[in-house]
């Protein structure tokens, strides 16, 4: 029963065009063919980026950050409290005008002393800057030297210039070595952001970029699959020209180099533009999607991997609404870009108050010499 079921899903006329099957990606004639087993490589590949990942912050990016001058302000951690850790773990991390009423009254503190032992929570959970640093200095790495090594795997190949030639012989094209590589190394890279997806910083944008990272998996698998790797080295490359322009413009921010990060932004956010607004639609996906038509007649695979694309096209729609949020934002103040994606910390000037707080009238005693009852050892500046 499973082996009838996995011959009607791989079916040829449900991947391929009509007359073009599996038999056409065997091996022959010293030509290699994409196999579905060499995908498994991948995963060893992942793994090594996740070691190099922790040798490279170590040893790279901490040090770049002291160079550049990266630094973290000294955080206050909100004084143990039983009552509100409950609450905050348990409830919610932004509680209701009347929650911080009710938590008033339950722990003997003020209102205000509520709301601050929030804030000061909320921001013990926030990435550091340090971290923020990290992460991006990684990721501009990789994309970096992808974006180049993208380049020289394509910059010989005719499809480059002519998209309609992803198509000449297809199934047929045979594998080169450097698209393998090509393929296998990326593969690993965008696994190995899944795995740690638990520990790196959260954005607003998390579900999107879990759907990205989902989207991107699955289209770069079936086009090997498939034998779409023209097509796919294209997409890759596309998407490397912007990426470590932004994280090179979020390693500079952190560093508080103003016009230096407020430049590469903008130049991100054109190469962003031109690259996914731009060409990926109006010439790689009507290579993909308009095109084939006119040569072949319609298929499953056919629409598979344009749905693929499409939710591809519909994220970066969603960040180039954000990109330009950010350039308003900038440009008429010459102000550091702040990514859209990212909670901001709540200051600690919100935290203080006016100094009126020093002065409230104790709750049932717990409040002597101006310090409040979240914690004896409140520093002086509070």
């Amino acid at each position: 029963m499973l082996s009838r079921l996995s011959e009607l899903i791989w079916a040829d006329w449900i991947w391929f065009p009509e007359g073009h099957g599996w038999a056409d990606l065997k091996d022959h004639d010293g030509k290699v063919f994409p196999k579905p087993a060499d995908l498994w490589a991948s995963v060893p590949m992942a793994v090594c980026f996740l070691v190099a990942r922790q040798i490279f912050e170590r040893t790279v990016a901490i040090p770049l950050a002291s160079m550049l001058g990266v630094s973290d302000k000294k955080r206050v951690c909100a004084p143990p409290n039983p009552i509100l850790e409950a609450y905050f773990c348990s409830t919610s991390k932004h509680p209701t005008q009347s929650s911080v009423e009710t938590l008033s009254k339950q722990t003997g503190c003020s209102v205000r002393q509520v709301q601050r032992w929030f804030r000061q929570r909320r921001n013990q959970d926030r990435p550091s800057k340090l971290k923020k640093f990290r992460e991006a200095s990684w990721r501009f790495t990789f994309y970096l030297l992808a974006f180049f090594a993208g380049l020289a795997v394509l910059v010989d190949k005719p499809w480059l210039y002519n998209m309609t030639l992803v198509w000449e012989d297809f199934p047929k094209m045979p594998l080169l070595p450097s698209q393998y590589w090509y393929y296998i190394i990326e593969l690993g890279f965008y696994i190995s952001l899944l795995f740690s997806v638990a520990s790196d910083v959260k954005r607003k944008d998390f579900k999107e970029q879990i759907i990205h990272h989902v989207a991107t998996l699955a289209l770069i698998s079936f086009s090997w699959l498939v034998n779409y790797i023209r097509a796919g080295t294209l997409i890759m490359l596309v998407h490397d020209a912007s990426d470590y322009l932004m994280e090179s413009a979020k390693m500079f921010n952190y560093a508080g180099w103003r016009k230096t990060c407020n430049f590469i932004f903008t130049v991100f956010a054109a190469v962003f533009i031109i690259t996914r607004l731009v060409i990926l639609p109006f010439w790689i996906i009507h290579a993909t999607w308009v095109y084939p038509q006119t040569i072949y007649p319609t298929f499953f695979g056919f629409y598979f991997f344009n749905g693929l694309m499409f939710v591809l096209q519909a994220l970066h729609i969603f960040w180039a609404g954000l990109i330009l949020r950010m350039v308003i934002k900038f440009l008429p103040g010459n102000d550091i870009v702040e990514d859209e994606r990212s909670d901001k910390e709540e200051t600690e000037s919100e935290d203080e108050g006016d100094g009126h707080e020093q002065r409230v009238k104790p709750k049932n005693g717990h409040m002597r010499n101006g310090h409040t009852p979240l914690n004896n050892n409140h520093r002086k500046t509070d």
